[in-house]
């Protein structure tokens, strides 16, 4: 079995099965399932208060097309993952947190405000996937009064006072999560710690996450009944990730308590930093936590769609386990968010005409969710080209899959060798394509 699935910018194909043979293929392209690296974890996208509340403004129908769409194993993108904020970030309708002000007891913590519309609709979510979603929480920033800066904007740090009691406050929100019938696989120590933001911020040096890793979150969580909950480091850019990585996981005493590193897309695309990462810890993980297409909605631009690619292709090419994106789903603005910070997102919806918006991104993690799946292991795949971009896994079923993107402005003929048969196929110019394999019949060349 062989199929051949194109998103294509001058074809105007969508994630659609196409038959592309190539009759003089210039290029070869080897698979080679004895050279072995990660497993995939899985995908997801974040439940923010502005997805969620865009989400509860649609119409029933409109409704039922975006939960089948991200989360039907069989028609949409299979997401087993989800992001959620720990209290508000800047995509919510303001700056908000779970207890009363100068709580230091944290009796007052309550999560109600999460369960207008963020929890309904990740409980919304779970019945189309027919499974939990695991859920990675993360902190944009403490409370105004732990903080040195007194606001949850424009950075500052926790003060030191308070470290211990931040520990407990990630504690109360995993206990209060898990009471409500969800799955928190996994925290985060703070979202883009070396970020000053005018949304919700907090800075920590590599110094300062560290401590409060290694004297205070990991042996909390280590002495509660979370104890299986992974913790991630970093969680920003991958310029800085081995450096800020390595910070930590060369103290043993801090290593123990990660499981491993996640990292976002902007400012840089030198996936080499990943795979840097992977080589020198290759006993921790990698999560790719977030990615959008920034300054508000981008309907129907192809490019957004390369981009995703071409990111996912690098990150899994160097180790990455999983891919997370970023907002689920944002209004016709881009939005809300609190402090106009507008983005795109896979999928956008005009509440004036209860329309829904699919964009090139979303066909973009499909050529990935939907055929290289949790359990699948990268393979190695190799071809000399200055711009195609490849990556291939081996499915728990023996199933290949490879992903090849073409941004050049020429048509390319591949002879792809594998373990199951030859096929000769045509990458059209501009576009990204699956190849599913799979040795139940011969139809290679």
């Amino acid at each position: 079995m062989f199929h051949h699935y194109e998103t294509a910018k001058y074809e105007q194909t969508r994630h659609k099965k196409v038959v592309r043979p190539a009759e003089t293929p210039a290029l070869r392209l080897f698979l080679d399932i004895s050279e072995r690296d990660q497993t995939v974890l899985g995908y997801g996208g974040a439940f923010t208060e502005a997805a969620a509340l865009t989400f509860s403004a649609m119409s029933e129908v409109n409704q039922h097309k975006v939960l089948h769409a991200y989360f039907n194993p069989m028609t949409g993108l299979g997401y087993t993952l989800g992001r959620v904020a720990i209290h508000s970030c800047d995509f919510a309708l303001g700056h908000y947190t779970y207890v009363d002000e100068g709580d230091t007891t944290l009796d007052s913590f309550s999560i109600k405000r999460d369960t207008r519309h963020i929890i309904p609709m990740i409980k919304a979510a779970e019945k189309v996937a027919s499974h939990p979603i695991a859920l990675l929480a993360s902190p944009w920033s403490p409370p105004a009064w732990m903080k040195t800066n007194r606001q949850m904007a424009r950075g500052g740090k926790l003060l030191l006072e308070y470290y211990p009691l931040w520990a407990q406050y990630f504690l109360k929100f995993i206990e209060h999560y898990t009471a409500a019938g969800l799955t928190v696989f996994a925290l985060t120590v703070q979202n883009e710690p070396a970020a000053v933001q005018v949304w919700d911020s907090c800075e920590y040096s590599a110094e300062e996450e560290k401590r409060f890793v290694k004297d205070h979150l990991g042996p909390a969580l280590e002495a509660s009944p979370y104890r299986d909950v992974k913790l991630l480091i970093w969680d920003h850019n991958r310029d800085l990730m081995v450096e800020r990585a390595t910070a930590i996981l060369s103290d043993p005493e801090a290593a123990r308590f990660v499981w491993g590193t996640a990292f976002h897309w902007y400012v840089s695309e030198d996936f080499s930093q990943v795979g840097r990462l992977h080589k020198a810890f290759p006993d921790k993980h990698l999560l790719f936590t977030e990615g959008c297409i920034e300054g508000g909605p981008k309907p129907g631009v192809f490019e957004s769609g390369e981009r995703y690619a071409r990111n996912m292709i690098g990150d899994f090419c160097e180790g990455c386990e999983g891919y997370i994106d970023w907002n689920l789903l944002l209004d016709a603005k881009g939005g809300p968010n609190h402090v106009g910070n507008y983005c795109d997102a896979p999928i956008l919806y005009d509440e004036k005409t209860d329309r829904l918006t699919i964009n090139y991104s979303y066909d973009a993690i499909r050529h990935f969710s939907a055929h290289a799946l949790p359990g699948a292991v990268r393979i190695a795949s190799h071809l000399e080209h200055p711009i195609l971009r490849h990556v291939a896994f081996e499915n728990p079923d023996g199933t290949l899959v490879l992903i090849v993107q073409n941004e050049s402005e020429t048509d390319e003929a591949i002879r792809l060798e594998t373990p199951l048969g030859a096929y000769d196929v045509t990458c059209v110019r501009r576009s990204i394509s699956t190849f599913v394999l799979r040795g139940d019949e011969d139809d290679s060349v």
